[in-house]
């Protein structure tokens, strides 16, 4: 089971508090975009098996969205921010590297 603490609210919520919202840090296209960006954004994502970046909801708690990193193989939560944030924050990179020093980056 996930724990993780709202960044708006500070409640340390299980994940049957929480509602998942997919890949964090997209770049969306729309209408007037070109059909394979649209595609691209619609359909692509990433599947890692660790580091990711996930959005999340607080859907029992405050409502607010926010984006949390996370390993997809071990359930080990780094730490959540706000979801306005257009790049995970310093100090969380930091923070994975420490504990992933193979890791590549969010991009």
């Amino acid at each position: 089971m996930l724990l993780l603490e709202c960044p708006y609210c500070g409640v340390k919520a299980e994940e049957t508090e929480l509602a998942p919202g997919g890949e964090a840090h997209l770049k969306r296209f729309g209408p007037g975009s070109a059909p394979e960006e649209f595609e691209a954004y619609m359909f692509a994502r990433k599947n890692p098996k660790g580091v990711h970046f996930e959005r999340w909801r607080h859907a029992y708690g405050c409502g607010k969205w926010f984006l949390a990193a996370r390993d997809t193989a071990t359930l080990e939560v780094f730490g959540t921010y706000p979801a306005q944030t257009s790049e995970p924050p310093a100090d969380l990179v930091e923070k994975i590297r420490a504990r992933r020093p193979d890791w590549k980056g969010y991009k």
